[in-house]
């Protein structure tokens, strides 16, 4: 699937406050730092659990909870008024930057 395919399907499911305005851009950003934690959460009990292996039913929640993640990221484009398409593409140029300036270990980012 293309990330401008996810993106438009995902938005026809979108239903929170205020979108389009600051307050729904912070919606979505808590919504994803939400998410975030159940990632976490869930690397954390195969830690605790399963002495950090990663059984076939916890690779599915971690699938389930990463796909809520790339919703909210597609909400988050939506409000900043990009597509996910963009912010793959810049991403993948400042670590080709990165790379090259032999900063991928550190803190590279132009500041």
């Amino acid at each position: 699937m293309e990330f401008s395919n996810y993106q438009n399907q995902a938005k026809r499911t979108a239903i929170y406050p205020n979108q389009g305005s600051v307050s729904g851009l912070q919606y979505v950003v808590l919504g994803l730092c939400g998410e975030c934690g159940e990632v976490a959460e869930n690397i954390k009990k195969s830690i605790r659990d399963d002495k950090g292996f990663i059984s076939s039913d916890r690779q599915d929640a971690l699938i389930k909870e990463l796909g809520d993640v790339l919703w909210y990221l597609s909400q988050i484009a939506g409000e900043l008024d990009t597509t996910l398409e963009t912010i793959a593409l810049r991403n993948l140029a400042k670590l080709r930057k990165r790379q090259r300036d032999n900063t991928l270990h550190g803190s590279g980012d132009d500041r």
